[in-house]
């Protein structure tokens, strides 16, 4: 189901088959493959230094998994595997493209030019997506939006953003907002002014900013929703395009 969903959502944003190979990864053995020899390689300590596993695996790391320790090496092979020059991510996914260099330039040094190194290729127009607790947005932290399920659910999801206790008829500080602070990520200038200037006039509760940021991604993505929809319920679809990457 997370296969299908996740295609779906690539496709219905606006991913193109015929110009992207979209394919599942454990279709390939190979990334499992290079990832086990990749293993022998790299070193405890790199891997002790990676601070997103330090985020996740939280303050009793005796309890998470070896997969989760060692995924920085399964998307070094991820990446390696394929020639990559560039990849594009986020800010806090540079260390992860520094392990990546590591691992193949290790690999270089005991067994000779191999791999491309690749460089992380970050852009300018990217931006930090607070979730619904204020932390970054994130599927296994359970605070994240997701646009592709049910007006009910969404709304629901959208209804539990975090908010502080400042009474209806007082003025709000829209940079402290939670919801604002998604809604602006989205709405063009003038939508964002003029939720701005609802904050400051008060009178506004946090109740209608919830409601104004569930209309806006409910009519922004209005498209994309259909066709996520539409291959949710041709699912043969989506196996072809999959089979063909």
């Amino acid at each position: 189901d997370n296969i299908l969903e996740t295609t779906a959502a690539l496709v219905a944003s606006g991913i193109d088959p015929k110009n992207n190979t979209i394919f599942v990864q454990s279709s390939v053995s190979a990334h499992a493959e290079l990832a086990w020899i990749f293993n022998c390689i790299a070193r405890i300590g790199w891997l002790n230094r990676m601070t997103q596993f330090k985020e996740k695996a939280g303050s009793n790391k005796e309890k998470a998994s070896v997969g989760l320790f060692t995924y920085p090496i399964l998307m070094a092979a991820d990446i390696l595997l394929y020639d990559a020059e560039f990849i594009p991510v986020g800010k806090d996914q540079l260390q992860h493209i520094e392990m990546t260099r590591d691992v193949a330039e290790r690999f270089h040094a005991q067994y000779g030019e191999t791999f491309v190194l690749p460089e992380a290729k970050l852009s300018e127009s990217s931006k930090y997506v607070p979730g619904t607790d204020g932390a970054k947005m994130s599927k296994s932290k359970a605070n994240a939006i997701i646009i592709f399920q049910t007006d009910k659910k969404l709304r629901k999801q959208i209804m539990q953003i975090q908010t502080d206790s400042t009474p209806l008829e007082d003025p709000k500080d829209p940079e402290t907002c939670n919801v604002f602070q998604i809604y602006k990520l989205i709405g063009s200038k003038t939508q964002v002014e003029e939720l701005k200037s609802n904050y400051l006039a008060g009178g506004f509760g946090y109740g209608h900013a919830k409601q104004a940021l569930f209309d806006l991604i409910v009519t922004t993505y209005s498209e994309e929703r259909k066709k996520f929809d539409y291959f949710m319920n041709n699912k043969p679809e989506i196996d072809g395009l999959l089979s063909i990457g």
